[in-house]
C-alpha cells in the first residue's frame, strides 16, 4: 500500500506539472495571438514585402501617405489630454507610430499612433535613427519587411542596442526580452 501510495503521489506531480506546463504554453499562444491582431491594425495594408519598390522604398513615400501635419497635431493634443499631461509639457513628446510608415506602418490608425519622449534611450530621436537603418536594411534586401518591424514593435531600445551600424543583423537579439541571444 505504501509503495502504491508513493507512485499515485509521483504521477499526481508529474500530471501537475506537465497541466502547468500546458497552461503557460497557452497563456502564451494567446499573447502572441494577441500582438499579432495589434500589430495588423498598425500595418498599412498596402506594403508588402513584394511591394516595397513602389512604397517604403520610394523617396517620397512616407509624405504621399502621411496626413496632413495638423490633424495629426490634433491627434496628440487628445493623446496628451487622455493621459493627463499639460499642454506647455507637450513639445517633450513626440507623436509616435509604434510602427512606423517608413517600416510600413499605417500613417493614421488609432492602434498605431502613441506618446514618445523625445529624449532618452527610449526616446523618439533614437528611434527616428533606428527607423533609418532598419529601412535601408529592407530596402537592400539584407532584411525582411516582417523582421525590421517585429524589431520596432518588440523592444525596440534593446534591438537599437545590439544592432550594428554596418550590420542589418537583428537576429542576435531578443526583442522580448531585451537580451542578445548569445554573449558576445
Amino acid at each position: 500500500m505504501c509503495a502504491f501510495k508513493q507512485a499515485y503521489r509521483r504521477d499526481v506531480g508529474r500530471v501537475a506539472r506537465i497541466g502547468i506546463v500546458v497552461m503557460f504554453g497557452a497563456v502564451a499562444g494567446l499573447r502572441a495571438g494577441q500582438a499579432a491582431a495589434q500589430s495588423a491594425a498598425m500595418l498599412d495594408e498596402h506594403v508588402t514585402q513584394q511591394s516595397i519598390a513602389g512604397t517604403i522604398c520610394r523617396p517620397d513615400y512616407a509624405d504621399a501617405v502621411s496626413p496632413p501635419f495638423d490633424v495629426m497635431m490634433e491627434y496628440k493634443q487628445r493623446l496628451l489630454a487622455e493621459r493627463g499631461i499639460a499642454a506647455d509639457d507637450g513639445t517633450d513628446y513626440a507623436l509616435d507610430r509604434r510602427v512606423p510608415v517608413l517600416l510600413g506602418g499605417s500613417p493614421d490608425a488609432p492602434a498605431n499612433l502613441d506618446l514618445l519622449p523625445w529624449a532618452g534611450t527610449g526616446g523618439e530621436r533614437r528611434k527616428a535613427r533606428f527607423v533609418v537603418h532598419l529601412k535601408r536594411c529592407v530596402c537592400e534586401g539584407k532584411l525582411s519587411l516582417s523582421d525590421a518591424q517585429a524589431a520596432i514593435v518588440g523592444n525596440w531600445s534593446a534591438a537599437y542596442a545590439g544592432f550594428g551600424r554596418d550590420s542589418c543583423d537583428v537576429s542576435g537579439v531578443n526583442v522580448a526580452t531585451s537580451s542578445h541571444d548569445s554573449e558576445p
